[in-house]
């Protein structure tokens, strides 16, 4: 069976949806699997299901594209698709596979798409060894240090530096770097970012409210306003 490439088009315009479910719709293992019309609405559906590629507009209300890509780093592959100019390079650097300026004509969504197909097929492996990763390796001391993901109750930011605390440690270790820098390594479905200072294991989240969330260690770890979102899809006590 051919594999299919699974579509969620991101837009606040109607006439902009019905453009890109046109084009996708002459592909044949091209799916038309979701329709958003914020990017609130799209993290929401970005958590319930699969997608294999978006296509994201940059100028929508509340929260933008560019602010999107930066909430949810690990989401499906990215194909910008906007009428402004002025956002390639925030876009590229939040790792969009592709920049198209509206109107989009089925000649430029075509290269995207078989761009994407590229990328894809290339990276899969890659990408399942990633998601996959027991250990989290860090210099800490002096000493390369094997952590494992599970054992991860949170890691909050200090600067130039994090500390992480684990269930096997009975006090957090300090390692050098940022958030962002360490998102990569971490790649799960289990992590999520709930403020700019910290990312939480959310197997260990006891209670959520929208301002703060419980963790199994007792603590109490704030969660700011633009993360909110990211919480749709946990029960909020």
């Amino acid at each position: 069976m051919a594999f299919t490439y699974r579509c969620l088009i991101i837009d606040d315009e109607s006439p902009a949806h019905k453009a890109l479910a046109s084009h996708i719709s002459k592909f044949e293992d091209l799916e038309h699997s979701g329709s958003a019309f914020s990017a609130m609405e799209a993290v929401k559906m970005l958590n319930a299901n699969s997608y294999d590629i978006i296509f994201l507009d940059i100028n929508m209300p509340v929260i933008s594209g560019v602010e999107l890509m930066e909430l949810q780093p690990n989401r499906p592959l990215t194909i910008v698709t906007t009428a402004y100019s002025d956002f390639a390079l925030s876009a590229y650097q939040n790792d969009a596979i592709d920049y198209l300026l509206k109107p989009i004509s089925f000649e430029k969504f075509s290269k995207a798409i078989e761009k994407a197909k590229v990328y894809i097929s290339g990276n899969t492996l890659k990408k399942e060894d990633n998601t996959n990763a027991k250990v989290l390796s860090q210099r800490v001391n002096g000493q390369m240090m094997d952590i494992l993901l599970s054992d991860i109750l949170y890691i909050e930011s200090l600067g130039n530096y994090m500390k992480l605390y684990s269930k096997k440690l009975k006090s957090p270790i300090i390692i050098y770097g940022s958030l962002s820098s360490i998102t990569d390594e971490i790649n799960s479905i289990d992590f999520i970012q709930v403020h700019r200072s910290y990312i939480v294991n959310t197997r260990e989240i006891i209670t959520i409210t929208f301002k703060s969330l419980a963790m199994s260690n007792g603590e109490t770890i704030p969660v700011g306003r633009k993360y909110q979102i990211l919480l749709g899809n946990l029960p909020i006590r």
